[in-house]
């Protein structure tokens, strides 16, 4: 014992942790990835490992037995509840597979997309070559258009390097981000020339280029249409009036009357904020479902995963055993064990990912059977949590799945959280009503007013109560604000300024 008391002693303890491996960190990212970063994901996996090749799907190419041995095979036709969806005949039910061993050409597949899809997705047959004239032309470029016009406008060689300094700061929407006291320090030239360079760019085609605002941009194209007079001009310096749609005080500041001041607010809604955009547009990604949902003749619902965005990533046995007799020191032994690992551990994550969306996805359709019947009317109220308790899984993993998901219905396209909203209680103490369902009750009243009257928040609380739903007045407000749909007293001024 040492001087203070205290004692030295050696323990041995037990005990329980749960520690994220980096495999399984991989399998939780992947749940809750689009199928588009999921496709970037395995082509990156398929980069660094060389047992994992991605097969491309012909069209033409049928599988045979002898590729699954053991196969464990799943209908990608939801099994849900009876009534709502009948048994499938062998013919009608689209396969997705997932194999756990291979024999044959020895390749593990992933997913093995339906017969019916081969035929009808031109897109993934072999042999769609078009021909040279089809292609689409490139389209132009803003920077190209510009470069032209300051080649003709510009005869001064000192002139084009100051130009063309101001087109590299330009924006996507076509708008000025330097300034341009910097620039000429950067350059070394006065202000004087720089701002006279600018005023010969801001003539340039497209109307609006080259402003440093949006005020500036809106004066640009009305001088290109000669209709910068001094009451537009105060018009564009008052604009956050135009925003709050404050028509009365625009009428004064203007010095306008209201025919005159709905002519030019006409005028400014004829103009394009963003000139830029209309010669490098931004690319828009589609949207590609991951579930196919359709209706059965006999009637029910057939959920099933789209085979275009099941990635078919296989692991060539046949490589890996020759690969391996090859090797000779620990060191490569060890290298190949851990990529095969690796290898079978993403089979395994895509297989697992792909089984519980579509579990999730048929919970969600048998839940919401009554929107896909009656529309949007009829959505009934629903949280994660019921979707979790329903299907036995962890809540945390149904919002990871519903994430950046989206399944084609025959009313549209939308996004696995789109059926999830909050409850609105029943004033006379029934069911309660779906947040969305409520707000499109709200926009079919508004969209439903008279020509010369509005409806006040107090009387679509009213309204809303007689069709029992006990909503109080600010909720009406949060809703209709954020449907941006304007204050009964804003659309009062907007129909009289019509009138």
């Amino acid at each position: 014992m040492n001087r203070m008391g205290f004692s030295q002693r050696l323990e041995l303890r037990q005990s329980q942790a749960l520690i994220m491996t980096p495999q399984l960190q991989q399998a939780i990212k992947m749940l809750q990835l689009s199928n588009l970063e999921l496709s970037n994901l395995v082509d990156t996996e398929i980069q660094q490992n060389p047992f994992l090749e991605r097969r491309e799907w012909t069209g033409e190419e049928v599988p045979p037995a002898s590729d699954f041995a053991g196969e464990a095979e799943q209908s990608s036709t939801a099994a849900l509840p009876e009534g709502l969806v009948s048994d499938l005949t062998p013919d009608a039910n689209e396969h997705w597979r997932a194999a756990s061993g291979t024999e044959g050409d020895g390749s593990l597949d992933v997913a093995d997309e339906p017969r019916a899809w081969r035929h009808s997705s031109g897109a993934m047959v072999a042999g769609d070559n078009r021909g040279i004239e089809q292609a689409a032309a490139r389209p132009r470029t803003l920077r190209e258009h510009v470069l032209e016009q300051i080649g003709t406008d510009l005869a001064d060689q000192g002139d084009q390097l100051l130009a063309l300094h101001l087109l590299d700061t330009l924006d996507e929407n076509g708008y000025l981000n330097g300034e341009l006291d910097a620039i000429a320090a950067l350059l070394g030239c006065q202000l004087a020339r720089v701002e006279a360079v600018l005023a010969r760019l801001q003539q340039f085609d497209p109307p609006g280029i080259f402003a440093r605002d949006l005020p500036e941009c809106l004066a640009l194209q009305l001088r290109d249409r000669d209709r910068l007079d001094p009451a537009m001009r105060t018009l564009l310096n008052h604009l956050p009036l135009l925003a709050a749609r404050n028509i009365p005080a625009l009428i004064r500041v203007c010095q306008v009357d209201a025919e005159d001041m709905a002519e030019m607010i006409t005028e400014i809604k004829s103009l394009d904020p963003r000139p830029g955009l209309a010669f490098d547009p931004p690319l828009a990604q589609p949207v590609v479902p991951d579930i196919l949902m359709r209706a059965q003749p006999e009637g029910g619902w057939i959920v099933e995963l789209n085979p275009e965005t099941l990635p078919r990533v296989l692991v060539n046995n046949k490589y890996i055993e020759k690969i391996s007799q090859a090797a000779r020191s620990k060191a490569e032994r060890d290298y190949l064990t851990d990529r095969l690992q690796a290898a079978n551990w993403l089979v395994k994550s895509l297989h697992q990912r792909a089984t519980t969306i579509l579990k999730v996805a048929a919970e969600i359709v048998r839940q919401q059977d009554a929107f896909f019947r009656r529309g949007v009317r009829s959505l009934r109220p629903l949280i994660l949590r019921d979707i979790a308790e329903a299907i036995g899984m962890h809540e945390s993993t149904v919002s990871r799945v519903t994430s950046n998901k989206y399944m084609a219905t025959p009313r549209g396209l939308y996004e696995l959280k789109y059926f999830f909203t909050s409850a609105i209680p029943a004033s006379s103490g029934g069911d309660a009503h779906s947040a969305e369902a409520v707000r499109h009750l709200i926009r079919k009243l508004i969209d439903g007013e008279p020509p010369g009257a509005t409806l006040s928040d107090e009387r679509i609380v009213e309204l809303l109560q007689r069709d029992g739903i006990d909503i109080a007045r600010r909720t009406v407000a949060k809703y209709r604000e954020a449907m941006r749909i304007p204050s009964s007293v804003q659309r009062r001024r907007e129909k009289l300024l019509v009138l």
